[in-house]
């Protein structure tokens, strides 16, 4: 399959006049007439590339289908992140939650130390929770 246009004939056979001749009413159709043959060649040549356009869109598919998934991932991810970007913006403008949230974040934070970081037993059962979640996600057990 071909993308480039054959050319069956030239638009411009000839210098000559298409009318030898004769009068102006008898010019004037001759010139129609041929006007109306190159339109209705331009519009053969065109119906034939569309109907050919699913062949060469399923053609190019096929041949660049691992780029162009690459590209709508990518975009899809930035995508996603200014999404995410706009909702914590809208979220951090809302009065008095930004702060409390920060709050809370500080009493998680000031928890997880008195609970695991502060005894070496609490140290040890913190480690050992950390592994059987790394033999979970990795399949070991």
């Amino acid at each position: 399959m071909s993308t480039e246009f054959e050319s069956k004939d030239s638009f411009l056979e000839s210098n000559e006049p298409a009318v030898p001749g004769g009068d102006s009413e008898s010019a004037a159709a001759a010139l129609t007439d041929e006007a109306t043959k190159q339109v209705k060649q331009v519009w053969e040549r065109f119906s034939g590339l569309l109907g050919d356009l699913p062949d060469y869109v399923s053609d190019f598919f096929k041949q660049y289908r691992r780029p162009i998934v690459t590209v709508g991932l990518i975009l899809a991810a930035v995508l996603a992140v200014k999404i995410v970007l706009a909702l914590l913006d809208a979220v951090d403008d809302i009065p008095l939650l930004a702060p409390s949230l920060e709050l809370i974040g500080l009493f998680y934070t000031g928890w997880f130390l008195y609970r695991y970081l502060l005894k070496a037993s609490n140290r040890q059962e913190l480690l050992d929770d950390i592994s059987a979640i790394r033999d979970q996600v990795l399949g070991k057990k």
